[in-house]
């Protein structure tokens, strides 16, 4: 950037905001992401291989991993560092395994990127442990898995980045601790706006109780806007999946564009905490990387104080911190 080069809040890096080219290179580091089998977690991966580093990707689903493994390795070359260990987010056990299959496997962690989620779940589903699906795949699942990884990732002095969602100043805009899981009056969208809200108010409250403790990992916040990927594809009522089919051929920005966030916030440096990092133009859709407004709701302390100690009594998990 230019001496003269005017920076605003808004675009950190100029008027054309944070863009991969940013990175010079990320030889020698490890990055575990969730949900990275398509859409922007897979283009994640791709910035990653891209610029030298290792990728160790928690899925769902093999048949699909596999696939994107090959296509990575094609694009990349059969040398190209990429793991694949089965996870599912929905179901705490199975979080538990692939946690300790990361600490036998995985010596370092420079960035967990907490990518995968679901949305709009058309009818109340519930998890094997008895949460809104919603909730239980988008929050509780990451909570557990930072707090069993985060040793390792102190270790390495390396990074949390929570993948949230403009949703999160939408729909009820609190935790419902009285109904967490919307049994009197589920909504696709509340219980969506809930889940990512959790997430964030999760990762504030990290942050602060990382500074108390002088632990050495940084927590970041991003949100992808309005990017095409397959979040809807198999979870949304017919009726939001052809509204969005419109949309998003209006609005929507490329799945690539899309990973650009979590991307910055597991490498780039002078990020701060109590921001929200994403694409800053048309109410945050698209548009150039940046920080973004952040609703006072996220950082809501005796929401989030709560919400912890709830995740911890959920989870059975305590945490150090």
């Amino acid at each position: 950037m230019g001496s003269n080069t005017m920076t605003t809040n808004k675009h950190l890096f100029g008027a054309i905001g944070w863009t991969p080219e940013a990175i010079d290179t990320l030889d020698g580091k490890t990055f575990v992401i969730t949900g990275a089998n398509s859409g922007a977690g897979f283009e994640a991966a791709r910035i990653f291989l891209r610029k030298g580093a290792k990728v160790v990707m928690l899925n769902r689903n093999p048949v699909k991993s596999t696939q994107a493994i090959a296509d990575l390795k094609q694009e990349f070359g059969e040398k190209a560092e990429l793991s694949f260990i089965q996870m599912d987010l929905a179901k705490l056990d199975s979080v538990r395994h692939a946690a300790a299959q990361i600490l036998e496997n995985v010596q370092q962690i420079d960035a967990l990127i907490c990518n995968g989620a679901i949305a709009q779940v058309a009818q109340q589903e519930m998890t094997v442990d008895g949460f809104e699906s919603q909730l239980g795949v988008n929050h509780f699942g990451h909570f557990l898995l930072c707090g069993l990884l985060f040793e390792r990732i102190e270790a390495t002095g390396g990074r949390i980045v929570v993948v949230g969602s403009n949703a999160y100043k939408m729909g009820l805009k609190t935790i419902q601790f009285d109904d967490l899981n919307f049994n009197q009056n589920y909504s696709a969208w509340n219980a969506y706006a809930q889940s990512k809200l959790a997430q964030m108010m999760f990762a504030y409250e990290l942050q602060r109780r990382i500074a108390a403790s002088n632990a050495n990992v940084q927590v970041q916040v991003c949100h992808p806007g309005a990017s095409r990927t397959n979040l809807l594809k198999d979870t949304a009522s017919r009726f939001n999946k052809i509204l969005w089919a419109v949309l998003s051929r209006v609005i929507a920005q490329s799945a690539e564009k899309g990973a650009w966030p979590e991307v910055m916030c597991a490498t780039q440096d002078n990020l701060k905490a109590n921001k929200l990092y994403g694409p800053t133009s048309r109410a945050q859709t698209v548009g150039p990387v940046g920080e973004c407004p952040l609703d006072e709701v996220a950082l809501d302390r005796n929401m989030a104080a709560k919400l912890w100690q709830l995740s911890e009594e959920k989870t059975s998990l305590k945490w150090t911190l």
